[in-house]
């Protein structure tokens, strides 16, 4: 009998965390995940989880990829960030030939990053010429191909646009030895995640390394994952890794809870105000969880059985993310707090986690134009035409 898509990522990261867990502080240092860490994800094909099985990949439902960036998060938030990253720009492979596809990404290390939307290419005869540098391109340094967002300029100077009338945006693929990186990201949180910048001059892009990705009529798999925007698979991957991250900071407040005690205060098990206060923070995680991984399951049981991805699911997708990094950070700071004194020294972890979650917090997912957007499509919804969420 064949394993489900997926089958044994979510266990394979739960077992990988112990390695993650000792290798964070290096990863904090060094500003990028540790050779060992980088060899543990590729040999358990965790970078795989959301490429085709026509390219090598295990095209894992949209839950497990979820839960697996969850468990990778409670051991670091830096790890579990450039896997989510790495995983979806994966999903590329659905928009690019086979052979192509498979050039790309299946080696085992085949492991593609990118950064930003920015710049423009200039069409030639058999690809594209490219100029340019971007930013923000988070798991670059594990990377063997580098991704780039751009708009095409014809022969004769004019964009190319869609049949809307809209730029259109490919996205042009090339090995990073064609780049030129830039050692930019010193954050005061996801330090781990080496999110720096890289630049290519004068670079040939074959036309069949230029993807129009995210066009439904472009999209050659025909699986329920690949009608997802990448877009959405990236916030619903680091809605989880924010989950996992407020997670670990609970469950360490809760452990330092059982033990603390100060020269005149009742020790902080007994006290009612602590009691109290994590059986909250416990109830706004579970919920927050909860309202997540129901939204994807809603969702994902739409898709596999309609096979079309509709504006109420993109809805639905982008408020349950939003809220539930912005919950996940509050959950954060509310055992911060709690754990007094005792969270400002590196030893405990407090500080790092209490960092990297407000540099989520702080990603273009959590922002909170997201809500104006959810409460512009809901007000402009028909509801009788069900394409809202209420």
């Amino acid at each position: 009998m064949d394993k489900a898509p997926g089958f044994g990522l979510v266990e394979r990261a739960r077992a990988l965390a112990p390695l993650i867990l000792s290798e964070a502080d290096e990863i904090e240092r060094t500003r990028r995940l540790t050779p060992p860490v980088v060899s543990a994800l590729i040999e358990n094909g965790l970078y795989k989880a959301l490429l085709p099985q026509s390219a090598g990949g295990a095209e894992a439902p949209l839950e497990i990829f979820m839960q697996m960036l969850e468990e990778v998060a409670k051991a670091d938030a830096s790890t579990a960030w450039c896997l989510g990253q790495c995983s979806v720009c994966a999903m590329t492979a659905a928009y690019l030939d086979q052979e192509t596809a498979r050039e790309i990404f299946a080696a085992p290390d085949g492991i593609l990053a990118w950064g930003a939307i920015a710049g423009e290419v200039h069409a030639v005869p058999g690809g594209y010429r490219a100029n340019g540098r971007w930013d923000f391109a988070s798991g670059s340094r594990q990377a063997k191909w580098l991704g780039a967002h751009v708009q095409v300029v014809e022969a004769d100077g004019s964009r190319r646009r869609k049949p809307d009338g809209a730029p259109e945006i490919r996205t042009i693929l090339f090995p990073i030895s064609s780049a030129t990186m830039y050692d930019v990201w010193d954050v005061i949180g996801l330090k781990g995640t080496g999110t720096d910048s890289y630049s290519v001059d004068n670079l040939f892009v074959p036309e069949r390394f230029a993807a129009l990705r995210d066009e439904p009529a472009a999209v050659r798999e025909n699986g329920p994952l690949y009608q997802l925007p990448t877009h959405i698979v990236f916030a619903m991957g680091f809605a989880s890794v924010s989950l996992g991250v407020a997670r670990a900071t609970l469950d360490a407040a809760i452990e330092l809870a059982r033990g603390k005690a100060s020269v005149g205060i009742k020790a902080m098990r007994e006290n009612n105000a602590v009691q109290g206060l994590i059986g909250r923070i416990e109830g706004d995680l579970r919920a927050a969880h909860a309202y997540l991984f129901a939204t994807a399951a809603q969702v994902w049981g739409d898709l596999t059985r309609t096979g079309t991805y509709t504006e109420k699911d993109r809805v639905m997708l982008r408020l349950a993310s939003t809220w539930t990094i912005h919950q996940s950070a509050a959950v954060v700071d509310a055992a911060y707090h709690m754990a007094g004194a005792t969270a400002v020294f590196h030893a405990n972890k407090f500080e790092r986690r209490f960092r990297d979650m407000h540099a989520i917090a702080q990603q273009i997912q959590a922002r909170d134009t997201q809500y104006e957007d959810v409460g512009r499509a809901i007000l402009a919804a028909d509801s009788n035409a069900g394409a809202g969420i209420t």
